[in-house]
């Protein structure tokens, strides 16, 4: 995706429905991707909190824990009553689980292949069940999304689903869901 790295929280949501068309698809096809009523949930890349908003409003008697990167998107999210959101880097361990759900809007593709891997063996080891919406790697013609060089390195969404034991539940143009179940 085309975008600075110092992130702007109050231009973002903007920023990224303007480059990513389908953004308000992808996030309702993730929101509906989750298997049942989570109690506990660890959101990985919260950004602006869209995502934690959606699920919020979906499962209001959930718990959610947010990793970010980003410290301006964690003051952000703090800011707008989120107070569970942390700093960090999903290449770290996880915070402690168990979780009922692991999920992710837009940041798995910033990890290489083996980055990937590792990261669904560790949400494996914590989590009853992980929800991945994304980028992924289309023949050129199907590409929407731009995407940076060297920042942007999506999979394909049926090497998302064997590496993390999931199905793809959603597809369109080079965005999807990807939905895994550890019980």
């Amino acid at each position: 995706m085309n975008r600075p790295l110092n992130w702007n929280p109050a231009t973002y949501l903007d920023e990224i429905r303007a480059e990513i068309p389908r953004y308000d698809e992808l996030q309702q096809a993730a929101i509906d991707a989750i298997p049942f009523p989570p109690e506990r949930v660890l959101e990985l890349g919260f950004g602006t909190a869209e995502t934690t908003r959606r699920i919020w409003e979906r499962y209001p008697d959930c718990r959610i824990t947010g990793l970010d990167a980003s410290p301006e998107m964690v003051f952000h999210a703090r800011q707008l009553g989120w107070e569970e959101m942390r700093l960090g880097r999903i290449e770290d361990p996880l915070p402690d689980g168990p979780w009922d759900l692991v999920i992710s809007v837009l940041t798995i593709h910033e990890l290489d292949d083996e980055r990937k891997r590792d990261l669904f063996r560790r949400v494996r080891e914590q989590s009853r069940s992980l929800v991945i919406g994304d980028i992924v790697k289309v023949p050129p013609e199907q590409r929407v999304t731009p995407l940076t060089e060297g920042v942007d390195m999506p999979a394909s969404a049926q090497d998302l689903a064997a590496w993390c034991e999931g199905e793809v539940v959603w597809q369109a143009d080079d965005l999807a869901v990807v939905r895994a179940t550890y019980d």
